[in-house]
């Protein structure tokens, strides 16, 4: 057996190196892609097999178009998972580009970008000049309900309370509170930024989810006085909302904070799949992970067949990746195991417009713990972004699940359907019946980065042995920004790890 490079020059096969990648969300397929990448770049054989348990690559990254509605020929386009991406984090945005994206990529409707927070069981608008969770202007902070003027006054103590001192981590909620007060976590802290994570505050890592705040705290002695200045210097920016909730597009006009693609984020990982030129399996799970010698690991895979490789890339769930390691690298299975897992669900909900008096003049409503409702969010996805609905129809999506309502996940549909609706009539006065509806369900499937959470993961890569490699959203962010720039991190550490020493004889048999 010969592999061939670009040049055609044969090539023996005991120099082919051969990964193994676990996993076929963005995460494995963008490792994929710049493995792929930099074994081109060094005109190098590669041998990568990618495996994935379920039927279709791409994870929570869902998008489903549905016609036969409206005038037009615009569909609806229903996300499953997120909706976007953030264009400050700019390694998803180069890779759409760099696989011929460019003309697809889609910007929100910035002059629509109001956000609503519910307040006493009232939508009621983020008043304008809120950066991150600090006000820069005066007059609408002053003049907004949302917090009382107690509250005001306390978030004023910021300006002359001491900055922390040491680096050890500390909650989102401790954090919020110490600089800006209680009504400053309920109203603005809470429902943004733990909504980015489906997080707990009360329990979520400042260091693994908001390191600016520490860092502007640090050098400025002031929240306030750093997002002033951050506005001064231009480098400010809003709350970046989570991608699928409401919130927050180089090219010849500026990008928003978030982008999406016209047919929906799904569009990056169906063009990046094609792209891609290893040994693509799907419907194929990992059963067992051994190591194997000369120098490598033997796979074990749902179908009864083995597969070896010089090196594996675990793009898993963490207690999956634990299962496969313990009885090798107990270590690190142990530290795998304290990640926690939330599950979630969307419901997305297509209307006539004309059934609908709202105005629907922002981007949606975040919701505080303290309104105790039964969901989280609702995203009005069709103001937010264009050709998301047919012409004359809107598009809605609710949030439910995580942290604060576990068991909504588990009920029917027919059950959840009848809470969005009756949420729907409640907080936006919609009492139209949905010309059709959407729900996705996430079991487990969203990490939670609790307090010390940076120094789990330093422990999990501390204890890997040579050869294999962990990487995507439970490490070192859960967007699809994140997840891209660290595949580009563990595709250069693992080629710059790899040696052309021979592999197992049964890869090259």
């Amino acid at each position: 057996m010969t592999q061939r490079n670009r040049s055609n020059a044969t090539i023996p096969t005991h120099t082919v190196t051969q990964v193994a990648i676990v996993g076929g969300g963005i995460s494995g397929l963008a490792t994929a892609y710049y493995l792929q990448r930099q074994a081109a770049g060094a005109g190098a054989p590669l041998v990568y097999t990618l495996l994935e348990r379920s039927p279709y690559p791409g994870g929570k990254i869902q998008t489903e178009t549905v016609t036969g509605f409206g005038t037009s020929d615009t569909p609806f386009v229903i996300e499953g998972g997120p909706d976007s991406f953030i264009t400050q984090k700019p390694w998803a945005l180069q890779l759409a580009r760099e696989i011929g994206l460019g003309d697809r990529l889609l910007g929100t409707n910035d002059h629509q970008r109001k956000v609503f927070v519910l307040h006493k069981g009232k939508p009621t608008p983020l008043p304008d000049g809120v950066l991150l969770i600090v006000p820069t202007r005066f007059m609408p902070f002053a003049l907004s309900p949302l917090i009382s003027p107690l509250g005001k006054l306390r978030m004023g103590l910021d300006l002359f309370i001491p900055p922390k001192r040491d680096n050890q981590d500390e909650t989102l909620a401790d954090f919020i509170r110490r600089r800006l007060g209680d009504e400053a976590l309920d109203k603005i802290a809470e429902p943004l930024m733990s909504g980015i994570y489906n997080a707990e505050a009360e329990r979520q890592s400042l260091l693994a989810t908001f390191p600016r705040f520490r860092e502007i705290e640090a050098q400025h002695g002031s929240i306030i006085r750093g997002m002033l200045a951050s506005r001064r210097n231009g480098s400010g920016h809003g709350s970046p909302p989570p991608s699928g909730a409401p919130g927050a597009a180089p090219s010849a006009k500026p990008l928003s904070m978030f982008v999406s693609l016209q047919g929906g984020t799904q569009e990056l990982v169906d063009t990046l799949v094609a792209k891609l030129t290893g040994d693509l399996r799907f419907n194929t799970g990992v059963t067992a992970i051994r190591p194997a010698s000369p120098a490598g690991y033997r796979l074990t895979l749902s179908d009864g067949s083995t597969l070896d490789a010089q090196a594996v890339v675990l793009a898993t769930p963490t207690f999956a990746a634990a299962d496969l390691v313990r009885s090798f690298a107990p270590a690190a299975a142990a530290h795998l195991d304290a990640i926690r897992y939330v599950s979630t669900g969307t419901i997305s909900l297509g209307f006539r417009r004309a059934d609908i008096n709202h105005p629907l003049n922002g981007f949606g409503i975040v919701i505080p713990r303290s309104e105790q409702r039964p969901i989280n969010a609702i995203t009005w996805s069709s103001t937010k972004f264009n050709h998301r609905a047919p012409a004359d129809h809107v598009l809605l999506r609710v949030f439910f699940g995580g942290s604060r309502n576990p068991a909504i996940v588990d009920r029917n549909d027919d059950e959840i359907l009848a809470v969005a609706r009756a949420e729907l009539r409640a907080l936006m006065g919609i009492n139209a019946t949905p010309v059709l509806h959407r729900i996705y369900r996430w079991y487990n499937a969203t990490p939670q980065y609790d307090v010390g959470h940076l120094e789990r993961v330093a422990a999990i890569e501390a204890a890997l042995p040579s050869g294999l490699y962990v990487t995507g959203s439970p490490y070192r962010g859960i967007g699809i920004p994140d997840c891209v720039h660290q595949a580009q991190q563990t595709a250069t550490q693992l080629w710059s790890s790899l040696s052309t020493r021979p592999i197992p004889e049964s890869v090259t048999a």
